[in-house]
């Protein structure tokens, strides 16, 4: 395949699709952009280690990338392997948000008032500001954010996963870097965003919201991989006779084979739950219309599906004995299930 092809579908992947749902998911990691002396006028303001962050993420992906196209699926992570590494990187991200927290709160930190000078002569200054820029900690903050953007690798987003898919059917190292290069190009800007701005919020009054906000993405990721690993209770189980798990029965053809239709949605699976007999074959043949959401990736019985924005694509399953194959979106929103009954 075309390299410049390829890159040119990352880019466009990256901007269209990847913004949001990869800022979800890896943009927690970006807490560890601050400072942990919680000084502004230090390493912990200004574009330097948004940027070293960004060029780790690149190096990353591009290297992965080479990876997939010259080795192939061996290369990939499995969807149980992915799981434990998105609450790992989620747990990492709720420590860093729970020190921030703490931090702002022992020492008051507070940006400068205006005012006459002090006794000593010296104007008033801010609570945060400890000293002048320690410029002998800006290669440790650099090398810090860098080594955050390379993780990013280990908490791949839905888009992620389907240009990891291409990367893989591109059969070269050179395409396999270009599919997922731009990709990472084209997910930078709202990385850049996100990253300026939590770095302002934290050396002004708002460091708690920011904070608060970092908690709530590491809290979000951590839940994305205990459900994508089935390691969570399915509360969001859809009953019978409810729209998500109606007409959810196979149909099986004069080959023996059962096949089942099921519509991968912005909003879930639809039906949630498809019933097909045990221990007989199955194909699964899963819908989308203008899906460029979480559930255009999908993990079911141990591997990762990529499906297209509008179409279909067939999953076959061997025969199963009795009871419940559960799937997931590649994110761990969405769950799905095909419950596999004994008959007479």
């Amino acid at each position: 395949m075309n390299p410049a092809a390829l890159f040119a579908g990352g880019l466009a992947a990256g901007l269209a699709a990847g913004t949001a749902s990869c800022a979800a998911v890896q943009g927690g990691l970006l807490i560890g952009l601050v400072s942990p002396s919680g000084n502004p006028r230090g390493p912990s303001r200004g574009l330097p280690p948004v940027a070293a962050f960004l060029t780790g993420r690149l190096a990353a992906h591009t290297a992965l990338g080479a990876l997939l196209g010259l080795a192939g699926a061996v290369v990939q992570i499995g969807p149980r392997t992915r799981a434990a590494l998105l609450v790992a990187a989620g747990t990492a991200v709720v420590v860093l948000a729970v020190r921030m927290l703490r931090r702002r709160r022992e020492t008051g930190c507070a940006p400068a008032r205006k005012g006459p000078a002090s006794e000593s002569g010296h104007p008033p200054s801010s609570a945060c500001a400890t000293g002048p820029p320690d410029t002998g900690a800006r290669s440790p903050a650099l090398l810090r954010a860098a080594g955050l953007g390379m993780a990013t690798i280990f908490v791949p987003c839905g888009v992620t996963i389907g240009m990891e898919v291409v990367a893989v059917s591109a059969g070269s190292a050179l395409g396999g870097a270009a599919a997922l290069a731009g990709l990472a190009l084209g997910t930078a800007p709202a990385f850049a965003a996100l990253g300026l701005l939590l770095r302002t919020l934290a050396s002004t009054r708002l460091a708690a919201l920011a904070g608060i906000a970092a908690l709530a993405a590491g809290l979000f990721t951590v839940a994305s991989g205990l459900r994508l690993g089935g390691w969570l209770p399915d509360f969001s189980l859809p009953q019978f006779g409810s729209p998500a798990a109606a007409a959810g029965r196979a149909l099986t053809g004069t080959d023996g084979v059962q096949r089942l239709t099921i519509w991968a949605t912005a909003e879930g699976f639809r039906p949630g739950i498809a019933v097909a007999a045990a221990d007989r074959p199955v194909e699964i043949v899963f819908r989308t219309k203008d899906n460029r959401g979480c559930t255009r990736t999908l993990a079911i019985d141990d591997s990762d599906v990529v499906l297209p924005v509008t179409g279909e694509r067939v999953v076959r399953l061997a025969a199963h004995p009795e009871g419940r194959l559960r799937y997931a979106c590649g994110m761990g929103m969405y769950v799905g299930f095909v419950r596999f009954e004994r008959v007479p």
